[in-house]
């Protein structure tokens, strides 16, 4: 061998040599890195969500809450989401009153309010979803209602939710946008209320959400009109401050505002915020 061979051969050893020393230098600090991730934050990643979740929500919501309760119990076994379903405002005095909740989704930022002045709410509320309202008639509409100044007509039995509810609220905002007067055969405390009286033929038509028309598939038929633009009602979802079971709670609430669970309810009919 040469001595410019044996040189060049001695150069490629040595080269090797600190190739193979850093790999093993890079090998254990990655190791090391795992070994140094805080004991805390790897309880965190791994912590177990169990027990009840309780969530007082809008009538409006029952179809698309009561999936996503379900998905919520598939996916964190050891949980179970119950639900209260009413009108909001009925709700909100509940929450207010001491009732036992964990979570509040309410039709309107104004019944919202209600449980968030009476520093009943953990941080600020969020809104998730928007609805619509929508007229709701017979199967067939044989009434031949195809606006909100058709339901003022003679003869025609027409079902509207208290003014108090957010739906009621807001079909009055409609009718004062449209100009109009409406004096209905009874006044419901919350929208589905208001759809069933129709779903049993009690009543000619009902001004309900265009979530509840849809979720009645072929027992009803849903009229849209224009000045439901001027009464959109946004809903806002909030823990609540003494909430029994709060991290399973944030859980859930996370679960409604995440793109999964925005598909179900615009899946339902409902609009994004």
């Amino acid at each position: 061998m040469t001595t410019r061979t044996a040189r060049r051969t001695r150069r490629t050893l040595q080269v090797a040599g600190a190739g193979s020393a850093a790999l093993l230098v890079l090998t254990a600090c990655s190791s090391s890195g795992k070994d140094d991730v805080p004991a805390s934050d790897a309880a965190a990643s791994s912590k177990k969500l169990s027990g009840t979740v309780t969530v007082f929500a809008a009538a409006s919501l029952k179809e698309s809450f009561t999936a996503l309760g379900r998905t919520f119990e598939s996916r964190h076994p050891g949980t179970k989401v119950t639900f209260s379903f009413g009108g909001s405002d009925s709700l909100a005095a509940s929450i207010t009153g001491g009732a036992p909740a964990d979570v509040f989704a309410a039709a309107s930022a104004r019944t919202m309010k209600i449980v968030t002045d009476a520093g009943d709410a953990s941080g600020t509320p969020a809104t998730f979803v928007r609805n619509q309202l929508e007229i709701a008639t017979l199967p067939g509409n044989p009434d031949k209602v195809a606006s909100l100044k058709d339901l003022t007509g003679p003869g025609l039995k027409v079902v509207l939710c208290a003014k108090e509810v957010p739906c009621g609220a807001a079909a009055q905002k409609a009718l004062d946008a449209a100009k109009l007067r409406l004096t209905p055969v009874s006044y419901e405390q919350d929208v589905r209320s208001a759809l069933t009286k129709v779903e049993l033929k009690e009543a000619d038509a009902a001004v309900v959400y265009r979530t509840d028309v849809k979720a009645a598939g072929d027992k009803v038929e849903g009229v849209e009109f224009p000045e439901s633009a001027d009464a959109v009602n946004d809903y806002p979802i909030a823990l609540l401050k003494n909430a029994p079971n709060a991290a399973a709670s944030e859980a859930f609430i996370a679960l409604v505002r995440s793109a999964e669970g925005q598909k179900v309810l615009t899946g339902a009919g409902f609009l994004k915020p």
